[in-house]
Order: structure tokens, then sequence, then C-alpha cells
């Protein structure tokens, strides 16, 4: 059964364990540093403006956001990491919410990670992805903000967030610019195989 993925709503906002939604639908999760456009590449792939909100202060939001899209999946949006003018109890709590997300096992169905394609992953970066590997869930890296680079840039770049993440010839690396929409499709299609849709 397609997904329609322009059909989508907010569901609730976890911010600790008890809320956490458990009733079986594949979750999608994405994840990726404060300022990588995360919100964009969300807002892009639901056909939305301002669907995902779109943080002026990068780091704001400190809970795990539900969209339910088409009744048959959940966007599962996890709080931007790598800020640092978030006080240290909030990153505490982040660092616990994120902690008690990863570890209970079933939740993830599918990890999507948005990193900057100009630029070589973060440390953060690099953690993150491996809390990803560690859940078991097949990954579909997002290499966002493709139309800053130039098309010389583009396979190098590529290649070095292949090799900076260490990832295995399964995981999906795909070049995207929410900006202007290149691999939408690709995003999307990736994520219905993914969740058996």
């Amino acid at each position: 059964m397609a997904i329609n993925f322009n059909k989508v709503e907010f569901v609730l906002s976890a911010v600790k364990k008890s809320t956490f939604v458990r009733d079986g639908r594949p979750q999608v999760t994405f994840a990726g540093r404060s300022n990588v456009g995360k919100s964009s590449v969300i807002n892009r792939i639901v056909n939305r403006k301002n669907f995902a909100r779109v943080g002026a202060t990068p780091g704001k939001t400190s809970q795990i956001n539900y969209f339910l899209v088409d009744q048959q999946i959940y966007f599962t949006d996890l709080p931007g990491y790598g800020y640092a003018k978030v006080a240290k109890e909030e990153r505490d709590r982040w660092g616990q919410l994120m902690e008690d997300y990863f570890q209970e096992e079933g939740l993830i169905t599918v990890g999507v990670l948005i990193v900057d394609a100009r630029h070589k992953p973060t440390a953060d970066d690099v953690t993150m992805c491996d809390w990803f590997k560690g859940t078991g869930c097949p990954m579909i890296v997002v290499a966002n903000k493709l139309d800053k680079l130039k098309k010389s840039e583009i396979e190098p770049n590529l290649q070095r967030i292949w090799e900076t993440l260490e990832l295995d010839e399964e995981d999906i690396l795909i070049p995207f610019s929410a900006e202007k929409g290149t691999g939408k499709t690709e995003l999307l299609a990736a994520i219905a195989e993914l969740c058996g849709k």
C-alpha cells in the first residue's frame, strides 16, 4: 500500500520515556545537528512550508516530536544536537531522553541521519550514527545543503561523509537539497521500501 506523504499530522511531543508512541506502526527517526536543516528536510518531503517548526534558534527542540504520515508510519523528529548555547541541565535531560529512546527495542524502524553535505561529519554526527547502528535498524544518511556545493565538490564530499561515518554497503547515502527538492524522490522511495510499504 503506497504511502501518501502529503497526508501528515502532528501527534505529540514526548518529553519523557512514558510518553513515547508504541502502537506498532513503523517509526522513521530523524536526527541531525541543530543547524543542519532537519526541519526543512521534513517540511520538504511532506510538502509543507512550516510543518516541522523551523527554529529561529537552533537547538530549541528538546522533545521528540511525532508526526503521523497517512495513518501508516511515524516521522519521529529527535531534538537537534551539538548546540552549545543550551544550558547544561537541558543538555543532560536531552541526553537522558535520547538514551531512553535508543535503548528501547523496537521503537526505531528506520534511522535517518541528516548531515551537512559541505562539511566532514562532526564527532556528534559520528556518535549519532553509531547510536543508529547500535539499534540494528536500517539507516539512511541524508547529505543536505547539496545546492551549496559546486558540481566538482559533490563526489569527494559524499565520499568523505561515507568514510567518516564508516557506512556499510547496506546503508543508503542520499545527496539532498531541502532548498531545491533534490533527492526527495529517492528519500521517499527508500523510506517506503524500508518500512515495507
